[in-house]
C-alpha cells in the first residue's frame, strides 16, 4: 500500500476548509459597511441584508442615541434617516440603493456622504406597497445637492 501523507479524516477536514475560502475571499476584496442603528428599527436590517446580497460586508451597530451619532458624522437634521452608515470615507444615511452606493464609490464625489432622507417607500430595505420616487442627496458642510431620483432600487 502506498503511503499517503493525509488521512481520510484529514482530507475531509481540507476539503471543509477549501469549502470556506471563496465566500471569505470574497468577503476579503468586499467593500466594508458599518451601520449604526437604533435597537428598535426593524427596517435598518432589512436595508443592511440589500447591501450584503449586493456584495458589501455589513457591521452593524446599534446604537442607544442615534441622533448624536448623526451630528457626530456630519449628517444634516433635514436629510435624517433611520439608520447612518459609514462606507470607504462616506457617510450614507437611511434607505440609499447599493446601486447608488456603487456609484458614489465610483465617481468618489467631493462630498461627506449620501442621503435619502426620511423612510421613502419602495426604497432597499423599506419594500412593500407601492413605490414612490425619492430624491438622493450628496451634502457637505456647505449644504446638499441632488444626486438622482430613484423609485424603489432603480433610477428614474
Amino acid at each position: 500500500m502506498a503511503n499517503y501523507p493525509f488521512t481520510r479524516r484529514d482530507t475531509l477536514r481540507l476539503a471543509a476548509v477549501a469549502a470556506l475560502i471563496p465566500g471569505w475571499a470574497r468577503a476579503e476584496g468586499a467593500t466594508k459597511v458599518v451601520m449604526h442603528k437604533s435597537p428598535t428599527c426593524g427596517c435598518c436590517g432589512a436595508w443592511s441584508a440589500r447591501m450584503r446580497e449586493a456584495g458589501y460586508v455589513v457591521e452593524e451597530i446599534v446604537e442607544a442615541d442615534m441622533p448624536s451619532v448623526k451630528k457626530r458624522l456630519g449628517v444634516p437634521d433635514a436629510l435624517s434617516s433611520c439608520h447612518t452608515a459609514e462606507i470607504d470615507g462616506y457617510i450614507v444615511e437611511g434607505h440609499v440603493p447599493p446601486q447608488a452606493v456603487a456609484r458614489l464609490l465610483k465617481e468618489r464625489p467631493n462630498a461627506v456622504g449620501l442621503a435619502a432622507p426620511g423612510m421613502p417607500a419602495g426604497s432597499p430595505g423599506m419594500e412593500g406597497g407601492a413605490a414612490e420616487v425619492y430624491r438622493l442627496y450628496l451634502f457637505d458642510a456647505s449644504g446638499a445637492r441632488p444626486f438622482g431620483d430613484w423609485r424603489g432600487d432603480k433610477p428614474v
